[in-house]
């Protein structure tokens, strides 16, 4: 079950990312000040990088049941959501009680890669 959720939703995080990314390119780009569009991109670049993660860890899972994956899995799953979800909704809105979300989004998304470092080191053949 844990495979298929998360390589639904790396692939969903990546049709997100390329349709927001093209959204921020060419429907903000006049709206928004320059550092705004900055947040916007790296928002973006981060939800791609961790979609594709999101697909490899998947096909890992599905090789090696590590345990350690369903972990990494679910902490990119929610670390994105956290962080780039928190500067979308920023960028556009004025709600900036939002802003302490970020951390956390980037703080899962590091414990995700610790994870993936473990299963790595630790994984048994």
């Amino acid at each position: 079950m844990w495979p298929k959720i998360f390589l639904a939703v790396g692939g969903l995080y990546g049709l997100l990312g390329v349709a927001l990314g093209a959204f921020g390119a060419h429907g903000l780009r006049d709206r928004l000040d320059p550092s705004q569009l900055s947040s916007w991109q790296t928002a973006v670049q981060y939800q791609l990088v961790h979609g594709i993660a999101l697909l490899i860890v998947g096909v890992w899972l599905l090789q090696t049941g590590a345990g350690a994956l369903r972990y990494a899995g679910v902490f990119f799953a929610v670390g994105v959501a956290l962080f780039s979800g928190s500067i979308y909704i920023l960028v556009l809105t004025s709600a900036s009680w939002l802003g302490p979300v970020t951390p956390f989004g980037g703080l899962f998304l590091m414990v995700g890669w610790l994870a993936v470092i473990y299963a790595g080191v630790f994984l048994q053949q």
